[in-house]
């Protein structure tokens, strides 16, 4: 039988710590070669009327524990653009025999996981010591990367910025509530930017919001609103400034990287130095050289990060009897 998971499933399992615990399991894997991820494939539709957007990978391990002994999971997440309306679905097979385990509705899903791989990079990345972030956007998945942010580290104020200073103030007192964390809405992005030890991008943006001219030493950043070749949120001067440059797929990010790929375009980078995440996590490259270090972490949303965070949700609604179990694909 097929379990169906609706967003209401999938946020009544799904915690920030699960998620990037399950996600570091899976860099660990990837580190050793016994992962496997297929970038990210776009179809446009005629005139640009809307993407169909399809992400997949196999995961090693039990469902929910890439660490373990098994033979895994192997999935893909496709998602929809199309006249204003955005649609995220998973699908989950046992790599064993090939049954569908799963349909998953994945917009909170996504935004989880994109959170818990910035989350999972701070983790490694930021300076032991770091305590203010800037959020650079006011959306849903800025909530999520506030909530790996603290995660991460014992954060103990947000100041965020966006393009309305009323969004900026109704997203601050919603993340207070929530975190119990001091959040405070500033009128200009180079303010938050100035005053923090982490910087988070989470915005729409086609051009630079952050300009390195106000990066300061031993900042971490998490730049992961663009994943398209053509766009980008910080320019070249913050990528040439960074020491340590980390993406969550190295192939993936030479197809759409736009913050990386366009300082390769301006000189201010080489896409040689980028090194993905799983080499962090494993120890095989230093995350972060000394305390005056910047350190920038190119998220792009890859699909083992989906498939491994869906094997968690799928596991913790078995055991907690959630979902609708379909006859499908026997």
């Amino acid at each position: 039988m097929t379990l169906v998971l609706r967003e209401a499933d999938v946020r009544a399992v799904l915690t920030m710590s699960d998620t990037m615990g399950v996600l570091d399991a899976a860099f660990r894997r990837q580190a050793a070669g016994e992962a496997r991820n297929q970038p990210r494939r776009r179809v446009v539709l005629p005139e640009a009327r809307g993407v169909l957007h399809v992400l997949a990978a196999y995961v090693p391990g039990t469902p929910g524990h890439p660490e373990a002994d098994g033979p895994g999971l192997v999935g893909l997440k496709d998602y929809s653009a199309i006249a204003g309306k955005v649609r995220f679905l998973i699908q989950l097979f046992s790599a064993e025999d090939g049954r569908l385990l799963a349909l998953i509705e994945a917009d909170l899903l996504g935004q989880m996981r994109t959170g818990g791989a910035s989350g999972v990079a701070t983790r490694y990345m930021a300076r032991p010591d770091a305590r203010v972030v800037a959020l650079i956007g006011a959306g849903g998945q800025a909530q999520t990367q506030a909530l790996a942010m603290r995660e991460a580290r014992p954060v103990e104020k947000f100041l965020v910025y966006a393009r309305s200073i009323e969004r900026a103030r109704a997203f601050c007192e919603t993340l207070a509530a929530e975190t119990g964390v001091t959040c405070s809405p500033v009128e200009e992005a180079e303010q938050a930017v100035r005053e923090a030890d982490i910087v988070v991008t989470a915005t729409t943006a086609h051009d630079p919001v952050v300009l390195g001219a106000w990066l300061q030493p031993g900042q971490h950043l998490n730049v992961m609103g663009s994943n398209w070749a053509h766009r980008r949120e910080v320019d070249g001067e913050a990528v040439r400034r960074s020491d340590v440059v980390v993406v969550d797929a190295r192939d993936q990010a030479e197809i759409e990287a736009g913050d990386l790929l366009l300082a390769a375009q301006s000189g201010d980078f080489a896409m040689e130095r980028a090194v993905e995440l799983s080499e962090i996590v494993a120890g095989k490259v230093v995350a972060r050289p000394n305390a005056e270090a910047i350190t920038l972490f190119k998220s792009l949303g890859i699909g083992l990060e989906d498939v491994a965070v869906a094997g968690w949700v799928y596991a913790q609604a078995r055991e907690r009897g959630l979902g609708q179990e379909i006859e499908l694909l026997p």
